[in-house]
């Protein structure tokens, strides 16, 4: 099976069967991110517990490549600190800018599959839209604790 192949096969699986589509009770993070070149729009829930994010899933609508990345990030992230989410995050985005080293790339699991969108500038968007949402929620200092001017649990 070559790299293309492969690639359509991992995307076309979280994209029609993901994992962590679906509601999130007693989530801690709720974040709505939104695509406006194509109306891709997700809402990430995150159950973050002394730091862990225990659980998490997301709901929305948007293209294939949106859906299949922010549930491969999902796949990544539960189960880690907060520090490491953000640190797969920019490594995520490092790797769609083309500028990951092999460590970073291998860093992310299925979601590595993603390092071709980078050559289809009009997609990055969407696959960063998950990963984009992520880091606002931690970068704004304070999501964890309901200090995110954008967080919808305040």
């Amino acid at each position: 099976m070559d790299t293309k192949e492969l690639y359509r096969e991992i995307l076309n699986e979280h994209n029609l069967n993901p994992s962590h589509k679906k509601d999130l009770d007693g989530t801690t993070i709720s974040l709505n991110g939104v695509n406006p070149s194509c109306g891709d729009n997700i809402t990430l829930n995150l159950k973050v517990e002394n730091g862990v994010i225990s659980d998490g899933s997301f709901t929305g609508n948007g293209c294939a490549i949106s859906q299949a990345s922010c549930d491969m990030m999902l796949d990544l992230i539960i189960g880690k600190p907060q520090e490491q989410a953000m640190l797969l995050a920019d490594n995520f985005m490092a790797m769609i800018k083309g500028g990951a080293t092999e460590e970073q790339i291998d860093s992310l699991d299925e979601a590595a599959s993603l390092q071709d969108i980078a050559r289809m500038p009009a997609r990055v968007k969407c696959a960063v839209l998950g990963w984009r949402t992520l880091k606002e929620c931690f970068e704004k200092d304070g999501c964890a604790s309901c200090n995110n001017p954008h967080c919808e649990k305040q």
